[in-house]
């Protein structure tokens, strides 16, 4: 069964009709509304399943910690999201029902069942590099959510402060100045929790080749493998997931939690 995966972005709102981890439509982008209010996300995200035609579960990927549905923080989203019930706001506007997942969790669930972490065992990391940093930990394939470690103390601010990409243009830093400060923070996240793996998403995931040989980990380190699709598959792979719990006839595909 084909299931509808939407990541919500910065810039745009993407979404398209997923199985077995292939997107099996081609993706649909909108730009995100300003200001990126509750409703007007909302109404995007119908506008998108409407273009699909689509009825069923829906997983939604969200720049944000999710607990139970609700939103409940904004670093880069509009402050009006905190403690916003996106789950049943995005139900109840689109009529179906709606998985809400942390975007980097989305993202590395696609790449732990479908791309460079499939397979894997151990400690697992997916950290995504873009206008923030997110981050996402597997242990033996399972998912501990919401983990927002982009947000760690470096130098008295967020690490995505001194180490995203966006930084790295504003700053206009080369691929080997950028990289030291990468590496700072890969270091303190392998002093915290020693993973054998880590995966590069995100934008700046697409010139691994500039910056990987100024990178220094006791871990394996490697680019995502599903890139631009990445949090479309794995929200689809999270809604696929809660959606057969929610359903007692059915058989849940994995434990993600």
């Amino acid at each position: 069964m084909a299931i509808l995966g939407i990541d919500v972005g910065g810039s745009g709102i993407k979404g398209a009709l997923v199985e077995n981890g292939q997107l099996v439509t081609e993706r649909l982008r909108i730009p995100t509304p300003e200001p990126s209010t509750p409703e007007a996300i909302a109404d995007t995200l119908n506008e998108i399943v409407k273009s699909f035609n689509y009825k069923g579960p829906i997983g939604c990927g969200f720049p944000a910690l999710i607990l139970d549905g609700v939103v409940k923080t904004a670093a880069n989203i509009h402050k009006t999201w905190i403690d916003v019930p996106a789950e049943k706001l995005f139900s109840q506007k689109t009529g179906q029902p709606v998985y809400l997942i942390n975007d980097a969790d989305a993202a590395g669930l696609a790449e732990i069942y479908y791309g460079a972490g499939k397979n894997k065992k151990g400690t697992i990391f997916m950290i995504t590099i873009g206008t923030g940093i997110g981050t996402a930990i597997f242990i033996n394939g399972q998912l501990v959510p919401n983990t927002e470690l982009g947000h760690l103390k470096m130098y008295g601010k967020s690490a995505e402060k001194y180490c995203s990409d966006a930084v790295r243009t504003k700053k206009n830093l080369s691929w080997k100045q950028w990289a030291m400060r990468f590496n700072e923070y890969l270091a303190y996240i392998e002093f915290l929790f020693s993973p054998q793996l880590i995966i590069l998403g995100g934008g700046a995931s697409k010139k691994f080749d500039q910056f990987a040989p100024y990178l220094n980990t006791r871990a394996e380190i490697v680019p995502a493998e599903l890139k631009n699709h990445a949090g479309i598959i794995g929200a689809s792979v999270w809604a696929g997931s809660k959606a057969s719990i929610n359903t007692p006839s059915s058989t849940p595909q994995g434990n993600l939690l």
